[in-house]
């Protein structure tokens, strides 16, 4: 799941979204001296990972992409979940997405002091390139996609994946709807998990 994603369903405070993009930057902090939002954030953003990687629809989803480029499956699916999320907005929820991705982007900048430096480098990107304003065009996804797969390390072929998106965008698109469903059914925000 994406940063979007995330972020959509985190439980409802500014620190808990903060925590759920933040469970991607992990790595080397101590989560439990941060403040106990901020945890119960980076769980639920484990919990919607660990949902995500084993749910049917998501591994029917790689299964349509070509040997080539199925290595590079679930980041693609990843970015595509937030177009999909914007395009389907109002499905999934009453508010307005561009007053929720003011918000969130405000929130962002506000809470730098609990950020790791890999992550404000990041959500500074987001913000001031309007990522999720621009994720509403599926053009953006494919350039987005060809840049994640141009900083990849080893040899690959994965640009270019947003091809074998479009031609199979409608089975993915209700592959996505009933994934979500399940998922904000299943993983909602309504309780905290134990703590980190």
């Amino acid at each position: 799941m994406n940063h979007l994603a995330h972020l959509f369903l985190a439980p409802d405070s500014s620190e808990a979204r903060v925590g759920s993009v933040l469970g991607d930057f992990c790595r080397g902090v101590r989560v439990q001296a941060l403040p106990e939002e901020v945890q119960w954030g980076v769980q639920h953003h484990l919990s919607v990972d660990s949902y995500t990687d084993r749910h049917p629809q998501v591994l029917a989803s790689r299964r349509l992409f070509s040997a080539r480029r199925r290595r590079f499956a679930g980041v693609a699916l990843d970015i595509l979940y937030d177009h999909y999320l914007l395009r389907y907005w109002p499905e999934f929820s009453g508010r307005d997405p561009d007053a929720f991705i003011r918000q969130v982007y405000r929130e962002l900048q506000e809470h730098e002091h609990l950020m790791p430096d890999p992550m404000i480098r990041v959500t500074r990107r987001i913000t001031l390139d309007d990522w999720f304003g621009h994720y509403r065009d599926l053009d953006n996804i494919g350039y987005a996609l060809d840049r994640v797969a141009g900083r990849i390390r080893f040899p690959n072929r994965f640009d270019g994946i947003i091809e074998e998106i479009r031609q199979n965008d409608q089975t993915l698109e209700a592959h996505f709807l009933c994934f979500f469903r399940d998922l904000q059914r299943d993983l909602g925000a309504s309780q905290p998990p134990a703590p980190i």
